[in-house]
Order: structure tokens, then sequence, then C-alpha cells
């Protein structure tokens, strides 16, 4: 039995794999910064000399503070959108308010309403219509 074993293994094994290159060890922070950085390339190759950025330092500093002022705005607009929003919701709140305490005022003047009202308080209702009072005045 272990005769049979030994003829498959010796079928199963061919040509040794080729070997692969080592891993790469991950770099350090410094050989990071090293020459690989973008930024020292752009530096050192002489693209941009260090005068030319220091000159444009200002400007950038502008264009980064116009990006301040802009995103500012954009809050200060949501803000007020916001404000807006909640504000119309009141103004419709107080609106059924005023409609609804408008109707029941409406109700409550109305003649035989009044009437039930005062009756407990022992004042009637008059029956016949008021008497209209005339002074003649004497003229000279």
């Amino acid at each position: 039995m272990n005769r049979f074993r030994e003829d498959i293994e010796e079928e199963e094994i061919g040509p040794e794999p080729e070997l692969k290159a080592a891993p790469k060890k991950p770099k350090t922070a410094e050989e990071k910064m090293d020459s690989n950085s973008f930024i020292s390339k752009l530096f050192n190759d002489g693209l941009v000399s260090k005068e030319a950025a220091t000159d444009a330092l200002p400007y950038l500093c502008f264009l980064a503070f116009l990006g301040m002022i802009y995103i500012a705005n954009s809050h200060f607009a949501v803000n007020n959108v916001r404000r807006i929003d909640k504000l119309n919701k009141d103004v419709k709140e107080l609106r059924w308010e005023y409609k609804s305490l408008k109707a029941d005022l409406m109700f409550k003047s109305k003649l035989t309403e009044v009437a039930k009202k005062v009756d407990t308080l022992g004042i009637k209702e008059l029956i016949e219509p008021p008497k209209k009072i005339i002074v003649k005045s004497d003229e000279y």
C-alpha cells in the first residue's frame, strides 16, 4: 500500500516553481519624506524655486481666506434657510390659531349665545323695540 502512494507522489512532483522576489519592507517616515515626496521633487528638481514659492505665499493665504469666507457664507445661508422654514411654520400655526379664535368669537357674539350668558345674571332680552327720545331745542 505504501508503494502505491510513493508512485503517485513521484508523478505529482513537477518542475520547481520560480522563486518570487522578496517582499519589500515598508519605508520609514524619513525615507518617505526623502526624494520620493512630490513636494521635495518639486522644489529639489528646480520646477519651482523656493523664492517663487515664498513669493506665492501671500496669494495662497488669500485663496485660503477666500475659501474660509465661502464656507462661512454657505453655513450662514443654510442657517438662514432653516430659520425661515421655522418662522414659516410658526406663522402657519399662528394663522390657524387666529382663524379658530375668530370663529369662536363669532359664535359667542351671536344674540342667542349672549342671551344665554347674561340670563344667569338676571338680565333679560327686550321684547319691544327701544323708544327714541327726541329733545326739542328752543331756538331764539
